[in-house]
């Protein structure tokens, strides 16, 4: 009678290190590249969605990861993984702007087709209008629902450069969503 022997082999997903996913992704282990697509997809939107018209985000996310696949030979740092991508996002989102064509701002009196998607919409708008180090920030909390250490993990800022995007951003919005309220 024949035996079966199960043999432990470490494999991708035993491995939880970003860098270890990194190097293994620079060696062309696509399984590891599809690991770190798990992990930082929600930045790399986030990035996006505080640059560009949402519906070009997810088709531009793609962009980035075919990006970061082709240069990551380049990658120096593999423990900087997350910073590295998130310059490729902002990167990206700046090439989107000199590629396309002039589009039309939406204006407060926009009326959506459901009304908690309007108000979502304007929301997304009045965070657009925040300076950059805030809207990133605030985007990455409040729509990709990361947490104040998990965007300085992946996007490579400190803690507390973080706490306070976070908190003046938050500030700041409060004063045009209060402003806007006045004005209706």
């Amino acid at each position: 009678m024949r035996q079966h022997r199960l043999v432990s082999t470490p494999s991708v997903i035993e491995i939880s290190d970003d860098a270890t996913l990194a190097n293994a992704a620079r060696e062309g282990n696509r399984v590891a590249f599809g690991r770190l697509y798990e992990r930082y997809s929600r930045m790399v939107h986030g990035i996006l969605l505080a640059r560009i018209p949402r519906p070009e985000v997810d088709d531009l996310v793609h962009d980035v990861f075919l990006i970061a696949l082709r240069q990551i030979h380049t990658l120096r740092d593999s423990a900087a993984f997350g910073g590295w991508l998130a310059m490729i996002a902002r990167h990206r989102a700046t090439d989107y702007h000199r590629s396309s064509q002039e589009l039309t701002e939406l204006t407060e009196d926009f009326p959506g087709e459901d009304p908690p998607e309007a108000e979502a919409i304007l929301i997304l708008e009045k965070i657009r209008s925040l300076p950059e180090a805030y809207r990133e920030t605030l985007i990455l909390r409040l729509v990709e629902g990361m947490t104040g250490p998990e965007i300085a993990e992946r996007t490579g800022l400190t803690a507390a450069s973080v706490r306070v995007n976070l908190h003046r951003g938050m500030k700041q919005l409060r004063e045009k969503l209060e402003r806007r309220n006045v004005h209706e």
